[in-house]
Parts: C-alpha cells; structure tokens; sequence
C-alpha cells in the first residue's frame, strides 16, 4: 500500500462514517462539504449521492488527511492538498477514467489539481471561480444600526423570497441558480434549504434579505445576502447580517462563515467591520476539450 492512499465509494453513508470526523474538525474550512454531504445524506432515497457519483479520502498514517467529493454537476470538491498530493489524485482518477467538470478548492490546491489535470488530459483550464472565505471572530453591530428589526420569514414571504434570489443570481451571474428557479425547482437549487431572514423598516417594509444554512458540524454558512439595488447605501445589508449571525450563535454555532467576492470591496469591508475575518482564498476552474470556435 502507498504511504498515501484515495480510497474511492459510491456509498455516502460509508463515507461519512470514515470521513465525518475529520470533515468537523475544521468545519469553517470545509463548509461547503459538510453542508454538500448533509444534502447528500438526507436526500430522499439517495438520489442526489447517485448524481454525486463519487466520494474520496486520503488515507495517511492511520488517518483521515484529506477528502474530495463530486456535485450533481460534475465539479470536484477538494480539501486541502499539496502539490504532489494533488497531482497523485489527478493521476489517479485519470487512470480511474473519471471525467470531472471542473474543480472547486482553495486556491493552491484547485490551481494544483487543474495543472496537473490538463498534464494527465490535455483539457484546457477556464478559471470561472473567485471568493474569499471569511469566518466570524467577535460579532461588532454597527453604529449607528439601520432603523427596523429582523424577522424569519414564513410561508407568505415565499414569493418575494424567490423573486430577490433570482435578483441575487442574475447580480453574481449564478445561471444555473436562474435555471432551476425559472423551471419552478426550487428545492432543487441552492437557495431551497435555506432559512431566511427580512430585515424591515420599522413599518414593516422589507428592504433586505440574508439566509443562512442549517447547522452542521458547528458550522453555519450565511448565504446568500441581497439587498435590491434602489436600496442600497443604508445599512440594510449589514443590519441583516448581523441579524443572521447572532441567530446562528445563539443556536449553537461555533463557526459562522461566508463567502465574498473579490471584485466587490463594499461587501468585503462591510463584512470585516462587522467581525468577520479573511480566513482563506477560493477558486474554480472549468476543464474544456477541443478548439475554440474563432472569434
């Protein structure tokens, strides 16, 4: 046996049983995965793991060191790795005959495996992903607080909630999002296992919207944060973050995160005046074949 070995499963329920400990032992770093695998593991009927396809872990020492799992769409999800790591696994699936759509890690480790995926492939690497991963440190309201109050929104609130996440997705260019929300999949999308908070003027006007996953591992993702756009500038954003983030805390969560975008720095400030620290870089890229069509 190699001193480094993927073990590779089908079987989520396996998995998880080899692999959940070292997922929550850094659940702020991996929240994508635990919140990936909570999908997976409560689906109905496992359907969503028969789309997944596949599951790894990096056995090392006895131990759990690193992990990957596949989305319903294709794309790789990766822990950490080195460089050499890295490039054992792309060998290694290469060899397997897998064909992923892309990869999603942090920075290092995605730009390592997709190098080393177009060496074993000759696919061509579209990077399409950038963010940055913050985690909450000490909670900082903001003074002065925009006037209003939070509130958890209901069945009746259903419609506008759907309505401001399409907004949401056509400002990220979240296509696939847009999709599934327009074919009435709502469950389906990213958004269907959220819960959602309004923030509301004092006359009980909504004028923000956050959500935030459940918790997993200790872990609660915020996600997403919209404001519409006439109705930006006035604190309503970091009034509902806030609003979230104390939610989650007072359930239990020992770790709070979110994702930004890079070539947003109105969000990336705000979010750090209201506690939340830069803890790691995320990337994306998409492997394409053939030519591009000229022009």
């Amino acid at each position: 046996m190699l001193p480094d070995d993927w073990q590779l499963t089908e079987d989520v329920d396996d998995f998880l049983a080899r692999a959940g400990d070292f997922l929550r032992s850094r659940p702020a770093l991996h929240n994508m995965q635990l919140t990936e695998f909570e999908k997976l593991r409560t689906c109905q009927g496992g359907t969503r793991g028969a789309e997944a396809g596949v599951f790894g872990r990096l056995d090392s020492g006895g131990a759990v060191r690193a992990i990957f799992c596949r989305t319903p769409r294709g794309y790789l999800w990766i822990t950490p790795l080195s460089v050499e790591q890295a490039g054992t696994l792309a060998a290694h699936l290469a060899g397997l005959g897998h064909s992923p759509s892309g990869v999603l890690a942090d920075h290092d480790t995605a730009t390592a495996f997709a190098d080393a995926w177009q060496r074993q492939t000759s696919a061509a690497l579209v990077p399409f992903w950038r963010t940055h991963l913050y985690r909450l440190g000490t909670l900082t309201p903001p003074q002065p607080q925009a006037e209003g109050r939070g509130r958890l929104t209901g069945a009746q609130d259903h419609e506008q909630v759907v309505r401001w996440c399409r907004e949401f997705c056509v400002d990220v260019g979240e296509q696939a999002s847009i999709d599934l929300i327009d074919a009435g999949s709502w469950a389906d999308s990213r958004f269907g296992d959220r819960h959602f908070t309004f923030w509301e003027t004092p006359d009980g006007t909504p004028v923000s919207m956050a959500a935030a996953t459940s918790i997993v591992g200790g872990m609660v993702r915020v996600d997403p944060v919209y404001t519409p756009a006439h109705l930006r500038g006035r604190g309503y954003a970091g009034a509902v973050t806030v609003e979230v983030s104390r939610a989650a805390l007072a359930a239990g969560a020992t770790d709070v995160v979110l994702f930004t975008d890079p070539a947003n720095p109105t969000s990336n400030a705000l979010y750090q005046r209201i506690g939340y620290v830069r803890l790691a870089d995320f990337t994306g890229y998409k492997f394409t074949f053939g030519t591009p069509e000229p022009g």
